[in-house]
């Protein structure tokens, strides 16, 4: 800190130039309520000497106001929990962002919430992350919580866990508290892929290696928590193999200049390198790779370009453009991803919404659910919707065909947001697991027709002289509503059933009771009379 502190006074610029030269980690902390996220993120600033007199000054005074420490203690967790509401009931809520640096790196830090109800918040936290933080209470071992964010933070492809086993000065600074809840931990990842995992017994309340190593656990031999974030290897983490450019924009700004602009999602460009552009399968080579700092020889993963080819080939915003390197990359309109529910209105399949994945966006669908993963247990069941922070296995289907790899081969063209089309919110968020075998395709089932249209298939029949009029009224009502429903003036059987086959409602007139799931009596009930009894006898919901 001592050097960073001279080289500003010295010379501004260089202080500049190496701070931006500096490689940055993004890392998130998570666990159960009370586990001491915000705690030890206040500690990490602390102790390292990366807070603002002011701010220390006004966490201070916060500390003395809600008297969550002792007489001459700060209360760290405010520096992170800013929101009122944080504040009040001392958790944290929203993901908070926080921002440092050392002489070696720069560090984006997302304290996310604990609760359950906000699992979508983590998610959103974690998504862009290379490293997660996850504390254990010594007191209590691995909870349910614990093994929630474990399998969130395996599921978002975060290879580096830190295990944080906190409070140990509550625990009698004991290495048999530690050794017996690292057992537990490795023992339930093993299920997980989870492979490059550390753990330190800390106390983030006294600093206990933190920052510093402990005196009072000299067992412990590894290092403490900032030593590690500052050594841990994240660039063997960037795929740098395949070569991948989602187009976000068509740069041409005169006849002689004709550029495709976007970030490069994996691998290494360099000019005279022949590229595909995705979805068309058209070949060029690379003429140029252009930046606001002038043409490059090379580009790789994170960096904005423009790259100009030799040969006018149509390629439009939503391609991809790849190396030679593809044999992971497919273009298909149906794909199998897991999914993060994040909207308080359940997932409907079949329900229309938008796909936006990389630089493309398209109509689509959730065409099934194969399966709801229980996060606490990781249990799968059967599941017709997924409701606010339920995750489940589910079909894609696209109307266009769209270019992917796999999220765990390549995050940048495996994962994707769904968007309401009615709203222009995002509804939810996924992962792409693999292509559909269409032969392995399971039948539709009545449940799956049920959840679709909104009904149970069912005959219903009018009887009476105004039979045939109320049930086009009724047809039209239905479908007005979002429901399949026809009229069948003729009464026979086996076309009944391939009605109730399908998934409809069929409207028979005049039909026997002995054929017909309901019976109204047209001369004693109106339009919505039978509507309501419909909607009351669960035919239609």
């Amino acid at each position: 800190m001592s050097h960073q502190s001279d080289l500003i006074s010295t010379d501004i610029n260089a202080y500049l130039t190496q701070h931006e030269n500096k490689e940055l980690l993004r890392f998130l902390t998570c666990g159960n309520v009370d586990d001491g996220k915000s705690t030890l993120i206040g500690r990490l600033l602390h102790d390292s000497k990366m807070i603002y007199e002011d701010q220390l000054a006004a966490v201070q005074a916060d500390s003395v106001k809600s008297g969550t420490t002792g007489a001459g203690k700060i209360d760290l967790a405010l520096l992170v929990d800013g929101l009122q509401a944080e504040r009040e009931q001392g958790i944290t809520i929203d993901v908070a962002y926080r921002y440092f640096s050392t002489s070696t790196r720069k560090f984006i830090i997302a304290d996310t919430p604990g609760h359950e109800q906000y699992t979508r918040n983590m998610a959103t936290g974690a998504s862009t992350c290379d490293l997660a933080i996850i504390l254990i209470d010594a007191r209590y071992g691995v909870q349910t919580q614990t093994k929630r964010h474990s399998f969130i933070a395996s599921l978002l492809g975060i290879k580096h866990i830190i295990v944080a086993i906190n409070k140990m000065d509550l625990a009698g600074y004991s290495e048999t508290v530690f050794n017996n809840i690292k057992q537990d931990y490795m023992n339930f990842t093993q299920s997980l892929d989870l492979q490059d995992i550390h753990f330190i017994p800390m106390s983030a309340l006294d600093g206990d290696n933190v920052v510093n190593p402990s005196e009072n656990m000299p067992w412990f031999t590894g290092q403490p928590m900032m030593e590690l974030l500052n050594s841990i290897e994240i660039m063997s983490d960037r795929n740098f193999t395949d070569a991948r450019l989602p187009v976000q924009y068509v740069n041409r700004p005169n006849l002689d200049f004709r550029g495709f602009c976007g970030t490069i999602a994996s691998g290494i460009f360099r000019k005279g390198d022949t590229v595909t552009a995705l979805p068309s399968g058209k070949k060029s080579t690379i003429k140029s790779i252009v930046t606001y700092d002038g043409e490059l020889a090379s580009a790789f993963t994170s960096m904005a370009v423009t790259l100009t080819l030799d040969d006018e080939i149509d390629v439009s915003r939503g391609d991809i453009l790849v190396g030679t390197t593809t044999s992971t990359i497919t273009v298909a309109d149906k794909f199998n991803a897991t999914i993060v529910w994040m909207a308080d209105a359940a997932l409907t399949p079949g329900r229309q919404y938008t796909i936006k994945l990389a630089t493309r966006s398209v109509p689509g669908s959730v065409a099934m659910i194969h399966h709801r993963i229980d996060v606490n247990t990781l249990e799968h069941h059967d599941a017709t919707t997924l409701q606010l922070n339920e995750i489940g296995s589910c079909a894609i289907s696209v109307t266009a065909p769209v270019v992917y790899d796999t999220y765990k081969t390549n995050k940048g063209t495996g994962a994707f947001i769904i968007i309401d089309r009615l709203t222009n919110g995002t509804v939810g968020a996924g992962m792409i697991t693999g292509t559909i075998d269409e032969s392995l395709q399971r039948p539709v089932s009545s449940e799956e027709r049920a959840a679709r249209f909104g009904q149970m298939a069912s005959i219903v029949s009018l009887t009476g002289d105004a039979g045939k009029a109320l049930a086009y009224q009724l047809e039209r009502k239905l479908f007005d509503n979002g429901h399949a429903a026809t009229v069948l003036e003729s009464q026979d059987f086996a076309l009944m059933q391939a009605i109730k086959n399908a998934g409809l409602i069929g409207l028979c007139i005049n039909s026997s009771a002995e054929l017909a799931d309901v019976v109204f009596d047209c001369q004693q009930n109106t339009l919505d009379d039978i509507y309501n009894t419909l909607k009351k006898q669960k035919i239609i919901f």
